[in-house]
């Protein structure tokens, strides 16, 4: 028997209609590439959305044809992931941080045949567009008087005339809720990136589950400013859940600065932030030499790499913002975990509280994980026990799209590629991806343990492990370590810090100083770049 409620399709344009309709007044601001601030509401949003549905069409492009981004965070970026999910079609974010015989790599492989991109990226699309024959209209993200002038780029228009002259009236088209609503690549480091394609479904489910309370805890009383870029994972979903509860949005635009941060975080009166750790360590830069206060930040929630409990404790206790460690990835949409306390945990002293925010946290609903060996025998839930991570769930990938890479799935698991614990109450910890991870004598050492020590010495701005091979030992560890500006410390000194914080057979061999350690298209770091940079590097004593 089945139940006789009605039946209707989860779409992203229900959630642009939802936000006009009860959360119209709701502030959008945006910083804009030219450098000023644009204001306006979800209701101007939802209006201009279906404008750019009637361009699309005006254009002749067919359900499910993709069209591309290439741009910051901003409010025609926002009307771009209304407007062409809605309208049936695949929005295709692309990060401008990529190479361009990467991105017409992944431009050609998706089939794009729109982009739309911020004139900061003019550069960009000149040197791709040639590669790029099945992009048949080039849309600059502008006024018209703005259009760049003689670019060489074919069939461009401005934005602003592209939609401006298009009714602001659109009937959404109601389909099946499977359908593709977007595309993001992943930041692969060695061959081609591949695709997770993402369903209007599986959108609004991971929607749904990041306002929850126990995971960023969203509402129509939050202004949010998303750091981490729309092109990334789509902004960890949060353009979605913002429409979905009427929270005010801020977008901070080209300037990822600290200091531009701090700006809007002060003058918008911000709740609510969201990004990866480096983007975080330039805005305590900016603060604590110029003795600075949050007024309203009242939480971040920090991914995309290991958040150093340095950092977690700057924000919790010399600022009093909370922050959420979560992880997840690309093939997940993002969102897998997301650490906040439970009653239990409440009254445990600070240092207590601090073990657990470590962690990675607890698992969304929606998203199932295990942790196996190397046989393939699922390991116990004991904090101890470390093996492969495998995740499944409704907005966890299938498949990659045009089955790069052949069946991803294990017995109808993901394999993440992550090395992790779990503890009985459920409390994943990260402790190295699979290929970082450093085998010595036979015991594992996660690089990440190493790392977090060496950024906790206060002359230190980043710290990279890898492993070295060993002639008795198989591996060992070193850390790579960049100095802050104006600080000093030695090898030795910096040897001696790890004394006391881990095994003594945990502690680095060596300390290499460089000035800079590679970062990829997403703030993370390429240790596979760094091995290549220390290629000639020999232990001490081999």
């Amino acid at each position: 028997m089945l139940g006789l409620m009605q039946s209707q399709p989860l779409l992203i344009s229900s959630l642009i209609d939802f936000a006009e309709r009860h959360h119209g007044e709701a502030e959008i601001v945006s910083r804009r590439v030219e450098g000023d601030i644009h204001r306006y509401t979800w209701k101007d949003v939802a209006r201009r959305s279906r404008q750019v549905a009637n361009a699309l069409d005006g254009t002749g492009l067919l359900f499910s044809d993709r069209v591309a981004t290439l741009a910051w965070n901003g409010y025609r970026h926002l009307e771009l992931y209304f407007g062409v999910s809605g309208s049936g079609r695949v929005l295709h974010t692309i990060n401008p941080r990529l190479h361009p015989d990467q991105i017409a790599w992944i431009a050609n492989h998706a089939e794009d045949q729109v982009l739309c991109f911020d004139t900061t990226f003019l550069p960009l699309v000149q040197a791709v567009h040639a590669r790029c024959p099945g992009i048949k209209l080039y849309v600059a993200m502008c006024e018209a008087d703005k259009l760049p002038q003689d670019s060489g780029v074919p069939n461009l228009v401005s934005y602003e005339a592209w939609i401006g002259a298009q009714p602001t009236g659109y009937e959404w088209p109601v389909f099946d809720e499977n359908s593709a609503s977007s595309i993001c690549y992943t930041s692969g480091t060695t061959g081609n990136p591949k695709a997770a394609l993402y369903s209007h479904r599986s959108t609004t489910l991971h929607a749904y589950a990041a306002a929850l309370p126990d995971v960023m805890c969203l509402s129509a009383r939050d202004a949010i400013l998303p750091v981490v870029p729309m092109f990334h994972v789509n902004a960890w979903g949060i353009p979605y859940s913002a429409a979905m509860v009427g929270s005010k949005l801020v977008f901070p635009g080209p300037a990822m600065d600290g200091k531009s941060i701090y700006e809007l975080l002060e003058s918008e009166k911000v709740t609510y932030a969201a990004g990866v750790p480096t983007v975080w360590q330039m805005l305590l830069g900016h603060m604590k030499p110029n003795n600075l206060r949050f007024s309203t930040l009242k939480r971040t929630v920090i991914g995309g790499s290991a958040c150093p409990p340095a950092m977690i404790t700057a924000f919790n206790d010399e600022y009093g913002v909370e922050v959420l460690h979560a992880w997840g990835m690309t093939e997940m949409s993002p969102l897998g975990t997301l650490c906040t306390l439970k009653n239990k945990h409440l009254d445990l002293p600070a240092a207590e509280k601090m073990k657990i925010r470590l962690k990675q946290g607890r698992a969304i609903y929606g998203v199932d994980m295990k942790i196996v060996a190397e046989d393939g025998g699922e390991l116990p839930w004991d904090g101890t026990a470390s093996g492969d991570l495998y995740v499944k769930g409704p907005w966890v990938v299938r498949e990659y799209f045009k089955g790069e890479g052949g069946d991803p799935l294990v017995n109808g698991w993901f394999p993440t590629g992550d090395v992790a614990t779990i503890n009985a109450e459920g409390y994943m910890q990260i402790t190295d991806r699979s290929k970082d991870v450093i085998k010595s004598g036979g015991e594992w050492i996660s690089s990440i343990d190493v790392e977090n020590i060496a950024v906790a010495h206060p002359a230190v701005a980043m710290a990279a492990c890898v492993g070295m091979k060993h002639p008795k030992w198989d591996e060992r560890p070193i850390v790579a370590v960049v100095r802050k500006p104006g600080s000093e410390v030695s090898r030795e000194e910096l040897l001696k810090f790890y004394e006391g914080k881990t095994a003594k057979w945990q502690i680095p061999d060596d300390v290499v100083f460089v000035d800079a350690i590679p970062i990829g298209a997403t703030g993370k770091m390429l240790k596979t770049r760094l091995r290549e940079m220390l290629k000639d590097y020999k232990l001490p004593g081999t």
